[in-house]
């Protein structure tokens, strides 16, 4: 994973634009801070659980590296690739674990994409902490995805 600095356009001050369904438009970036703009954007409820999922994501892999590609942030290992990746829909957040298919117990939601489980927030949900923490701890420990 490269480890170049976030491009970030235009004003401090500026909001990003939200995409179809209320996904912030961030600009590719790797580290903290495009991470950290994609979830300042967050419309309404999701920001704060935004939040809390990067909170606990850095407390489970402190070594955890960042990214804003395609509108979403990713999570991966240096040298590994991505484990994890988030993204904003209009009634709930979208957690992407690649490699979920490998996960104990395997994440709720399928995906086209073989491998790929889902797990979809919704705003009156109550995360299961410890399962997340679980899960982002095993998925921090398999081959991630090259993107």
């Amino acid at each position: 994973m490269a480890k170049a600095k976030s491009k970030a356009a235009g004003s401090a001050n500026a909001k990003p634009a939200l995409l179809s369904g209320g996904n912030p438009q961030i600009a590719k970036g790797y580290g903290d801070a495009p991470v950290q703009a994609y979830i300042a954007a967050m419309p309404g409820w999701k920001s704060e659980v935004g939040r809390r999922l990067d909170q606990i994501i850095v407390q489970a892999v402190p070594n955890v590296q960042k990214a804003v590609k395609w509108n979403s942030p990713f999570y991966g290992m240096e040298g590994e690739g991505w484990f994890l990746g988030i993204h904003c829909f209009a009634r709930y957040i979208k957690v992407a674990f690649f490699r979920g298919l490998s996960l104990e117990p395997v994440p709720p939601v399928e995906s086209r994409s073989k491998d790929t489980r889902y797990l979809h927030i919704h705003e009156n949900d109550r995360l299961d902490e410890a399962q997340f923490v679980s899960w982002v701890k095993q998925a921090s420990q398999l081959p991630g995805e090259r993107m």
